[in-house]
């Protein structure tokens, strides 16, 4: 069985207000967001983040489309060196 930890952090009431958001969508929200800069930071794996966050991989992804968010983040040099990878493999025979 595996061990849960419980993380309290303070938010005065105001913020909700402020945000229009219950303290459960809040959570649940603050889990997406933590989960999400974790897996950008390559912390957290797709699969791991989308558990953190509480969902499962396609829910997560899905998230991550309706916000915007890309769900793999290359950088210039790696999206030319998988284009260069599959035009080596593509020209084996």
């Amino acid at each position: 069985m595996r061990r849960m930890l419980e993380i309290t952090i303070p938010i005065e009431e105001d913020i909700l207000i402020s945000l229009k958001e219950s303290e459960a969508e809040f959570k649940k929200d603050i889990r997406f967001w933590v989960g999400l800069i974790l897996y950008k930071k390559g912390k957290l794996s797709l699969g791991k983040a989308a558990e953190f966050s509480g969902y499962n991989e396609i829910s997560f992804i899905n998230r991550l489309s309706l916000e915007g968010e890309a769900i793999f983040d290359y950088t210039d040099g790696e999206i030319s060196e998988i284009i260069n990878d599959s035009k080596k493999l593509s020209s084996i025979k």
